[in-house]
């Protein structure tokens, strides 16, 4: 059987770029059980509430859903468990130098295979206020307005 090339994104966090400025973002491998591959295979994860810590030199995905695996049989995984990842001994202390400063957190921005393997793109980031929020959407608002006038200019020539 030939092996998977290229990159397939199974599912994404896009509330995290709102929520959050991101500093930095990782690469990281998934340890995962067989059902839990097929359930992601089918394209069916939340990323919602899903965080990663640091517990004894080791990095853990927590309270990312994957749903268990329909053809599944008694042995299926549990859908909110803790998920090991797998990075560099370097990265994770240069990770935890950084969290440990204060006002940071781990949070995954997607899940993907990437060549048949699954993979997570973790993110340093940093809660945003409130009014952080209203200033970025009010900026993209702005922004798409100018586009489109410049659009609706250009068209109609001068």
């Amino acid at each position: 059987m030939p092996r998977e090339r290229g990159q397939k994104v199974v599912a994404t966090n896009r509330k995290a770029r709102h929520d959050y400025l991101i500093e930095d973002t990782y690469e990281a491998g998934l340890v995962l059980l067989g059902t839990e591959v097929k359930s992601l295979r089918e394209g069916r994860a939340s990323l919602v509430d899903g965080y990663a810590f640091i517990d004894g030199g080791e990095m853990w995905l927590d309270a990312v859903h994957i749903p268990e695996y329909t053809e599944g049989t008694w042995n299926n995984h549990a859908p909110r468990r803790k998920r090991k990842l797998l990075l560099h001994k370097q990265e994770i202390i240069k990770i935890s130098h950084r969290i440990s400063q204060g006002g940071y957190t781990l949070i995954p921005l997607s899940i993907y295979f990437s060549d048949g393997r699954a993979k997570v793109e973790l993110a340093i980031a940093k809660g945003k206020k409130e009014y952080d929020k209203r200033q970025a959407l009010r900026e993209k608002q702005d922004k798409r307005e100018a586009d489109r006038a410049m659009s609706t200019h250009r068209r109609l020539g001068e």
